[in-house]
Parts: structure tokens; C-alpha cells; sequence
């Protein structure tokens, strides 16, 4: 379990008496918070800083701390900013000001200047806010009551931006091939990649994935074939064409355990070696929290990886997707977004069937693939771009619909409404340079990904219907 440091902030000129009572509220704060985040991480009370150095010695403590994933700090008393320049300056984890005091109703009849100098939130976190701000410090704030509902939605929110962040500094993967040729959107500066979110980008020949089908046993076949019929309905009888699908399945999961990679990309130009495009296979993998890319776009296989691990805890789906075509009926406008095979099962609304059919590209055999209707409700469609001076995060809000009867498209369907409407959504995507291939999530919102940005320094343009 990872964990958030939870730290108050004092001066030493009030004395021992009242550093006690604030430990004492900060403890007592801090085991009712992880009351409501225990599913996510624990909250760890670590110290009350009244020095310059013990503001250094905590933030060099969170930054080198491996299971340490954010920091959460809160001003009882008055404490003087200056005192935690230093600190702040060496913290790397995302940073939480928590703007709340341990008392939710002051106690007119009793309250006197002990009392007003005790609970200074009012006071100290404005004095930590406006050092926060000098130094630039990207960082979330959230302001009330620390029981109230909406205060403890917030510090959920944090937390699981935390784990996305954490998750994407220390994410491998694979490029099974290159960039799909020509294409300009889905490639980008795989160095610039790690160095801004830490993403150790690859290549790897398809041969040496071609290795690892080559020692699949049919025995591990038949338990794959076996986990299939647990989860999909199967709709053909080319049993054959389905286990080539489990083998590449079964081999690309020892490769990703093996080199502990968690997103990969592969393209249809470079199939060497394969009797089929892999689809059934990676739609299975992507299901288990695997990102993908198809085309060599290792930007979307990684943002995808990302963006799974933030809606991990929450109802509904997210998944890769690319935009495909469109209804353009006036006033009714719906735009249609599938693959060629690759949509994670996650975006289904019911049981997905396990199909074969042809496919007119690539060249190879007929691929077994999952077939399916989407998600529907209230969501996101997001996009990452190589501007070439910078990354850019591109998302804009939508509504999934019921996918019309389709019955011969043989592939995962999945509709949605463009909002506000369509015609500003599309002019929005295209002023900003937002390519075909995307991430689509019911369980995201389009706050989850301003905090996501904020805490990244990453630029970040949106259009919404409604807050």
C-alpha cells in the first residue's frame, strides 16, 4: 500500500504544550481521513514542523521515499513560511494544501485568545499558500471542513491522481516495431517522453515476440482457451484462429512480466513472423490494465496505462479508442469510434463474443477479435500530442450512446454525442491538433485530468459543456 504523508506546521514559540495538541488533532484527523482512503493509500501523520530544517528533513524524507506517492500539509497555528522555502524547494511528490482546522464549530461561549492562537488555520495557511505560490508550486488545494463529504471526494481525487502520477513515473513500454509509416500525430520524442513523465519507451523487433509464441504449450493454450470461455461468449467455431490469439496472448504476457512493461505498441506494417494482426490478445490484455497503441503510438499506450490506473477504483470504463466516422444528420450528429480489432473490453456494455472475420489490411490470415457494443453515460474522450516544444493533453467532454444496429461491422462499436455540439467539439480537436487515436472513459471527468495536468506541469486545453 502506498502511502501520502500527512504534515502539520507550528512554530516553536508557542511551546511544548500546544505542539501537543496539535499532534493530537493532527492524529486524530488523520485516522478519520484514512478511514475514507484506506481503499487507496494510508495517510501517514509524520511530524509537526516548527524549524527551517525539520521542513527540509520531511521534504527530503517524502521525496526519497519510494512508497511515498504525495504529501498533504495543513497549518494548525501560525507558521512562518519562510521556514519551509527550503522544503519545498527539494519536494518532488504532488502536494496537497489542506485548508481545514480540527474543530468544525467555534465555541462562542468559551472561546478566548488561547483558543484563537491554538486554531489558526485561517491565519497559517494563508501565509503557506502565498510561499506555495512564490515559488511557483503546482500544487492542489482543498478548502472546508475535513468530514464533510465533499472535502473527502477531493482528498480521493488527490490520492488517486497520486497513484496515476506515481504509476506513470515508473512505466516501461514496448514498441513491437516502429511508427506507422507517414503518420505524423502518433509519433513523438521518446527521450523528451521519459524525461517529462518518466516513461522508458523501447523497441523491440517483433521477432523477439515471435520467440516467445514460438514455447507456448498446449497446455498453457487450452487454460487460455479456458479463461476465455470464462469471460467471453464464443461465436465461432474457427477454434483454431482463437487459439493463434491466446498464444500470442499467452506470449505477450510473459514478454510485458518479464521486462516489467505495462503498455506496448504494434503495427500492422511489421507483422513479420505473425499469421495474424493480434486483436482477441490485446483486447484481453488491455482489459487487465494493459496499455496499448495501435500504429507504433506509444503516446496513447502510455496515457491509456495512465488514465486506467487513476479510474482504477470507480465504476465504468477506460480504454483506447480511435475516431472512425460520423452520422452527420443535422441536430443529430454522432460520431462512431472503433478499431480495426483493438477496444478493450472494459468499454463493453454487456458480455463481448469472440468472432472471426477478415480483415482487409495487413495481409494475414482472418484474426479472432472481441466484438461488443459500448459503454454509455456521461464522459471523456482525451488525447496526447508531441507539439515538438512541448506535450500537449487534449480532452473534451461527451455522451456515450446505445451504438445503433451494425450488423455486419464485425469489430467493438462504440457511439457518442460531441459536447456542447458537434461542430465545436470537432473544430476544437482539430484547432489543437488532436489526433485520431485517443483514451474514452465514463469514470473520468474532465477535473480528474485539470489536476492530473496541473500536478504534471503539463499544458492541458479542454472544452465541457457544463461544470
Amino acid at each position: 500500500m502506498k502511502k501520502i504523508y500527512f504534515i502539520a506546521g507550528s512554530q516553536d514559540l508557542y511551546g511544548s504544550a500546544v505542539i501537543k495538541k496539535v499532534n493530537e488533532d493532527s492524529i486524530i484527523m488523520v485516522k478519520y481521513l484514512n478511514s475514507q482512503l484506506k481503499d487507496l493509500a494510508d495517510l501517514v501523520f509524520v511530524t509537526t514542523v516548527t524549524k527551517p530544517d525539520e521542513a527540509r528533513k520531511v521534504m527530503v524524507e517524502a521525496t526519497s521515499d519510494d512508497e511515498c506517492i504525495g504529501v498533504m500539509v495543513w497549518m494548525h497555528t501560525f507558521s512562518p513560511a519562510k521556514m519551509w522555502i527550503k522544503g519545498l524547494q527539494v519536494l518532488s511528490k504532488p502536494l496537497l494544501h489542506l485548508h481545514t482546522q480540527a474543530n468544525e464549530k467555534l465555541p462562542y461561549e468559551s472561546i478566548d485568545m488561547d483558543f484563537m492562537n491554538l486554531n489558526q488555520s485561517a491565519h497559517g495557511d494563508r501565509e503557506f499558500g502565498f510561499i506555495v505560490k512564490r515559488l511557483g508550486i503546482q500544487h492542489q488545494i482543498v478548502s472546508g471542513f475535513y468530514k464533510n463529504e465533499d472535502v473527502i471526494q477531493k482528498l480521493r481525487q488527490f490520492t488517486e491522481v497520486c497513484l496515476a502520477i506515481n504509476y506513470s513515473s515508473n512505466l516501461k513500454a514496448a514498441s513491437f516495431g516502429n511508427n506507422m509509416r507517414e503518420v505524423a500525430v502518433t509519433d513523438g520524442d521518446r527521450v523528451e517522453s521519459q524525461i517529462k513523465f518518466g516513461w522508458e519507451v523501447n523497441y523491440y523487433g517483433i521477432g523477439d515476440l515471435v520467440d516467445y509464441i514460438n514455447k507456448v504449450t498446449r497446455k498453457e493454450i487450452d487454460e487460455k482457451l479456458g479463461e476465455y470461455g470464462l469471460k467471453y461468449a464464443f461465436n465461432t467455431n474457427d477454434v483454431s484462429s482463437v487459439e493463434e490469439q491466446a498464444k500470442y496472448d499467452i506470449a505477450l504476457h510473459k514478454f510485458l512480466k518479464e521486462n516489467d512493461i505495462s503498455a506496448f505498441t504494434d503495427t500492422f506494417q511489421d507483422l513479420h513472423g505473425l499469421h495474424q494482426l493480434p486483436g482477441l490478445a490485446v483486447q484481453n490484455l488491455m482489459g487487465e490494465g494493459v496499455g496499448f497503441g495501435p500504429e507504433g503510438d506509444y503516446k496513447i499506450a502510455c496515457l491509456s496505462a495512465v488514465l486506467m490506473k487513476l479510474s482504477e477504483k470507480r465504476k465504468g470504463g477506460t480504454g483506447f479508442i480511435e475516431d472512425y466516422t460520423y452520422d452527420l444528420t443535422p441536430g443529430q450528429e454522432l460520431e462512431l469510434g472503433s478499431h480495426m480489432l483493438e477496444v478493450s473490453p472494459k468499454l463493453a456494455s454487456s458480455r463481448p463474443a469472440i468472432e472471426v472475420h477478415p480483415l482487409g489490411i495487413g495481409g494475414k490470415e482472418n484474426p479472432a477479435r472481441l466484438v461488443f457494443e459500448g459503454l454509455e453515460g456521461r464522459g471523456i474522450q482525451a488525447t496526447l500530442v508531441d507539439m515538438g516544444t512541448h506535450f500537449k493533453l487534449i480532452a473534451m467532454e461527451v455522451e456515450f450512446i446505445k451504438p445503433m444496429k451494425m450488423p455486419k461491422l464485425p469489430v467493438a462499436r462504440i457511439m457518442w454525442k460531441i459536447l456542447p455540439s458537434f461542430s465545436e467539439g470537432t473544430e476544437f480537436w482539430l484547432e489543437n491538433g488532436g489526433g485520431h487515436h485517443a483514451v474514452i472513459s465514463n469514470s473520468l471527468t474532465i477535473d480528474d485530468l485539470i489536476l492530473l495536468a496541473k500536478l504534471t506541469n503539463l499544458e492541458f486545453t479542454y472544452l465541457r459543456k457544463s461544470k
